[in-house]
């Protein structure tokens, strides 16, 4: 099992570390201050969104894993419902979990911040 840094550590250097990178972070649910689990909402200049979380191996670790990705359309209308959709799953991890914390990174790449070259 790997040691693990307290949550508002690891989010508080994610969003400082986009930021450098001339992106943005926010916390959008506040979750348990040490032992709290992370859900990272990633965008590119406001698209392209993905939520990843960490899940457990037959190792023991955690690894980063893509759980959701925002679908789009060119119907408007269908696109509305699917961003809501995504929005939903996002609102009902949060009141699932009140441990989790939900954080947005925006930035180019931002995958490259939790050790993905995707």
């Amino acid at each position: 099992m790997d040691a693990r840094i307290p949550a508002h550590i690891e989010v508080s250097g994610l969003i400082r570390a986009v930021e450098a990178e001339g992106g943005f972070g926010a916390v959008l649910n506040k979750g348990e201050r040490d032992a709290g689990t992370i859900m990272l909402v990633l965008i590119e200049n406001g698209d392209n969104a993905r939520i990843y979380e960490r899940m457990p191996q037959l190792d023991g670790s955690r690894t980063w894993q893509c759980t959701r990705r925002q679908q789009t359309s060119p119907d408007f209308g269908e696109s509305i419902t699917m961003r809501l959709a995504f929005s939903d799953y996002i609102e009902t991890r949060g009141r699932q979990d009140p441990d989790l914390w939900i954080v947005e990174l925006d930035v180019a790449k931002p995958e490259r911040f939790i050790g993905l070259g995707v």
